[in-house]
């Protein structure tokens, strides 16, 4: 019999990450073109028998998720081309494959940070050149070991609504601490697409009920994390948004318009500390 998955409801949300990546890659005209997760999740499902299609993962949702890597890829290749000796910690990294699609300098150290039970089934299927880190990110003190003289890139995608209260802000304070300085870039959920989120069929049926986002990108400036916010993409004004299937073209369109209506979208928010 195929091995298990050994995951939590949480860590399953993972899968469908994965999942909208490699079926992008497979549209005519891909936002991301990540042809690794797809060869990934092919891997996955052969050796596991993991029923990728119940994740229900349309085409609109394929096309956000891979533009929000793209913006936060882009960001991370700006950040370690102006310092080629930093460091970068992609949070809740699960099985993106980030690391391969940036291609960092040999001067970079990469950490790839997940639950141990993530951290084992990247090890097992998406070994890499990256270090690393099997924890849970409310753990005081997971990050004493990485180095804290060099700047630091933390890439957050998709955290943000499943840690719990404001467990995030306090990893996030602490990792700012932690290091000399650098840049925080994340996707930031408004309380309203965190809530909107939970609808998904795929989250719906894993019980997931709890979901946290914060409608002012100033709001992580009172973190007293030290963070300044230097940057707020709204992705309906992304170009890439021409490829989203109709009705969501049109709606992306109508809400490019609006600051307002763009927030209650994806978005990409960078910060300096």
């Amino acid at each position: 019999m195929p091995a298990q998955l050994e995951l939590d409801r949480v860590q399953e949300t993972l899968l469908l990450t994965l999942y909208a990546r490699a079926k992008d890659s497979a549209l005519p005209r891909p936002v991301l073109g990540d042809t690794r997760s797809a060869e990934l999740a092919g891997e996955i499902a052969r050796e596991t028998g993991y029923d990728f299609a119940k994740l229900k993962a349309s085409a609109t949702l394929a096309r956000s998720t891979a533009l929000r890597a793209k913006r936060l890829d882009e960001t991370v290749r700006a950040f370690v081309a102006s310092h080629p000796d930093a460091v970068v910690l992609d949070l809740g990294c699960g099985l993106d494959t980030r690391v391969f699609r940036c291609d960092p300098p040999p001067g970079v150290d990469w950490y790839d940070v997940d639950y141990p039970a993530v951290a084992e089934l990247r090890q097992r299927f998406l070994p890499s050149r990256s270090h690393l880190v099997g924890t849970d990110l409310t753990e005081p003190g997971w990050f004493t070991g990485i180095p804290a003289d060099r700047p630091a890139m933390i890439v957050a995608e998709g955290v943000l609504p499943f840690l719990p209260g404001e467990s995030f802000a306090s990893v996030i304070r602490a990792l700012t601490t932690h290091f000399v300085s650098g840049e925080l870039a994340l996707n930031g959920y408004t309380r309203f697409a965190a809530r909107a989120m939970k609808y998904h069929p795929t989250i719906k049926a894993l019980g997931i009920a709890a979901a946290h986002g914060f409608d002012d990108p100033h709001e992580p400036e009172r973190w007293g994390a030290g963070l300044v916010l230097a940057e707020e993409q709204f992705l309906t004004r992304a170009p890439e948004a021409a490829l989203f299937d109709e009705p969501t073209r049109t709606v992306t369109r109508l809400f490019a318009h609006s600051t307002a209506l763009s927030r209650q979208g994806a978005r990409i928010l960078r910060y300096r500390f």
